[in-house]
């Protein structure tokens, strides 16, 4: 029987980027952070089809291959895929071309957008005559030196369509037809033109400067089409669990193929004739991909670069809060006096770089312990652990190389530390290590005493300017020693067969603990509801996926107990269902930041359970990550979250709630707006001030 008790985790999250489109949509949005949120849109969904739909289309190769919630197969769930896809589509067309273009218009700024028509032959130029002559410069003088066609009949041989990489299928003769392959170098030039006229400015795709300019590329040739096209690359890794030897040799390997891993989507303007795409699928060798029909432009991600800089067309400049006394030296001092917690990005990251640089320098700590999941391209915090290692400190740094996307990136400064001296631990076979946590030891009068960090989202300072994460700077002994376990066992890189032999009793940690100890915190609200008390649950996540989980909150609903979750992105969960989950209200916020933090908070009669950590209710972070979830005992720092959480619940501006159809219901207004995340800039402005 079909299991209709949760949403599918693709069309879920399609639901997710379609808020994030919408969020262009909104009035009150600044223009330019309208054009943003379409580049984040487009961005979102080139990675789902790297990742997810390449995933859907191999399981469908898999003999009665069963993937989705509802009970349908593979290839089902991939049609029900492109069929919202091209919904969204369509709107994100509309959207772009008739809100977001007139009103950047009416700013004096002309972005030269087209629209595809349903023929592309013979093809159509946009460069105005106001800038024509300026944009025939810049191609003969810029954009020419990148330019190398390729005839169709010599790709098989001599020509392979990177991955994400825009091209012209141009098409050339009278009455026999030609067809070349022509890139569009937007991975070394910048994807936009601008020029200025009579007090506008024109902002073109350099796509178009190009299609301006076939006639001299092509001399004497005539050009019938000029058709915009790109192939989307599946970016799984696929690492066996079974690996031998240094995982960072087998992955510096997998990463030099990953760009020329297999087509799984052929994007193309409309209107190319049946006769030509299928002569492209057939020299591209890209028969198993799929062929969707998109816009005349590609890569629409590239808005992120969008040439215009206007602080009134912008977000309002929130300046990062200066956590009280970080002017001040001495973070290990700061600590000592009591545990602080720091909301990024609302406040400033310097005290968690004081806490690397410091502890790189001071000559009474001995050793310091990190885990790093994604690493900053010019990362501070791991200069400051070299300068450690440098220092005559033991300095252990576990570097995941498995995170996708910054593998490379990862692997050059593990190679940096390493040869700095810092002892680096790579990943787990079969693991990833999500972990945000650090450890540093430091002989004071004699005694060694610790120190920790312990955070939701990565040790990541540009990251950290735009994901609201919550970061822990603690020297409680009982976290402190179970943190150092922890490092302990990482630094043996074996899978946690003896779980229960490491005595967890307050870090929540996956393979581990973490698991158990939610549903029996779960157990517990559902005992107190049975027994008249009252009980609660509120908990924020990015992904909500794992079922034993879901099922437990069902179970939690069905007693009585109410359940608020605040699930960004994935959410398999279906709320307000008589009988199954009518006690479960779930929200989404997308604003100016990204909402990254993770948040538990159990009722407990009245004596709350507070837990921040790494971990997602995802499968993968359940079952095939190490995590790290911790609980606050400090009381003013357990106020700060419970302030937070109720500014996002009562969020009828950047909130949406999700209903048991998928959609996004905006939440309807009170007497009072309330944007959570202005509302808790505000609260954290006061809060440091006092």
């Amino acid at each position: 029987m079909p299991d209709t008790s949760f949403f599918d985790r693709d069309l879920s999250w399609l639901s997710f980027n379609y808020r994030v489109m919408e969020e262009a949509a909104r009035e009150a949005t600044p223009l330019l952070e309208r054009v943003n949120f379409l580049s984040i849109y487009s961005s979102n969904l080139d990675e789902f089809y790297r990742v997810r739909v390449p995933a859907l289309a191999a399981l469908g190769k898999i003999k009665k291959a069963k993937e989705t919630v509802a009970g349908a197969d593979s290839a089902a769930l991939l049609q029900k895929i492109t069929q919202e896809v091209d919904r969204q589509l369509t709107h994100y067309g509309q959207l772009l071309v008739d809100n977001v273009l007139p009103q950047l218009s009416q700013q004096g700024i002309e972005f030269i957008y087209e629209p595809a028509a349903q023929t592309a032959m013979p093809y159509s130029l946009s460069v105005p005559a106001a800038v024509k002559k300026a944009a025939a410069g810049y191609f003969h003088t810029e954009l020419l030196a990148f330019l190398q066609p390729v005839h169709l009949s010599m790709a098989k041989d001599s020509f392979f369509p990177g991955n994400e990489r825009l091209y012209f299928a141009v098409v050339l003769g009278e009455p026999a037809q030609d067809i070349y392959i022509l890139n569009i170098p937007s991975d070394s030039v910048s994807r936009f033109f601008t020029a200025e006229d009579e007090g506008r400015k024109y902002i073109l795709f350099i796509d178009d400067i190009i299609r301006d300019n076939l006639d001299f590329i092509f001399p004497g040739l005539p050009v019938k089409g000029a058709c915009s096209i790109k192939i989307t690359r599946d970016a799984e890794l696929e690492l066996e669990d079974e690996y031998e030897g240094d995982i960072a040799d087998k992955i510096e390997k997998k990463l030099a193929k990953r760009d020329a891993g297999l087509a799984t989507r052929f994007l193309h303007q409309p209107g190319i004739p049946e006769g030509i795409l299928q002569s492209l699928v057939d020299a591209l060798g890209i028969h198993n991909a799929s062929i969707v029909q998109g816009g005349r432009y590609h890569n629409l991600r590239d808005l992120a670069s969008f040439p215009v800089k206007d602080k009134h067309l912008s977000y309002p400049a929130w300046p990062a809060v200066r956590f009280q006394g970080d002017s001040d030296p001495g973070v290990f001092d700061r600590i000592a006096e009591g545990d602080i917690l720091l909301h990024a990005p609302y406040e400033s990251y310097d005290p968690v770089l004081q806490f690397f640089n410091e502890a790189a320098i001071d000559p009474a700590v001995e050793e310091i312990y990190v885990t790093m999941y994604r690493i900053a391209r010019d990362s501070r915090i791991a200069n400051a652990l070299i300068s450690a290692s440098r220092n005559g400190k033991k300095v252990t740094v576990f570097v995941e190389l498995k995170a996708r996307f910054d593998e490379a990136n990862n692997l050059q400064w593990a190679k940096q530390m390493k040869q700095a001296g810092v002892r680096i631990i790579y990943s787990i076979p079969a693991l990833k290590v999500h972990a945000k946590v650090a450890l540093v030891k430091k002989k004071v009068q004699g005694r060694m005493v610790y120190y920790g960090l312990l955070a939701t989202g990565n040790l990541n300072e540009k990251t950290a300017r735009f994901y609201t994460d919550h970061i822990l700077l603690t020297g409680n002994h009982d976290l402190m020693r179970e943190l150092e376990l922890l490092f302990i066992f990482l630094s043996r890189r074996k899978e946690p067969r003896n779980a229960e032999k490491i005595p967890f009793k307050h870090l929540l940690v996956a393979q581990f603990n973490l698991q158990d100890r939610f549903l029996s915190l779960i157990d517990r609200e559902i005992g107190n509801v049975r027994l008249g008390l009252p009980a609660s649950i509120t908990i924020k996540l990015n992904n909500l996926e794992e079922r034993v989980l879901i099922n437990k909150l069902y179970e939690a609903s069905n007693a009585g107990v109410s359940v608020t979750l605040i699930v960004r992105s994935i959410c398999c969960c279906i709320p307000g269902i008589p009988g199954l989950s009518e006690n479960i209200v779930i929200r989404r916020i997308v604003d100016k930041y990204l909402e990254h933090g993770r948040i538990f908070v159990f009722h407990n009669n009245g004596q709350e359970e507070i837990f921040l950590g790494s971990a997602d209710w995802m499968n993968r972070n359940i079952y095939r990550r190490i995590e790290v979830c911790f609980p606050l005992y400090d009381e003013q720092l357990r106020k700060e979250i419970k302030e937070i959480l109720r500014l996002q619940t009562a969020d009828n501006v950047a909130a949406v709630m999700l209903d048991a159809g998928l959609n996004n219901v905006p939440v309807t207004a009170g007497e009072l707006q309330v944007r959570s995340q202005e509302a808790i800039y505000r609260y954290i402005t006061q809060k440091r001030s006092e």
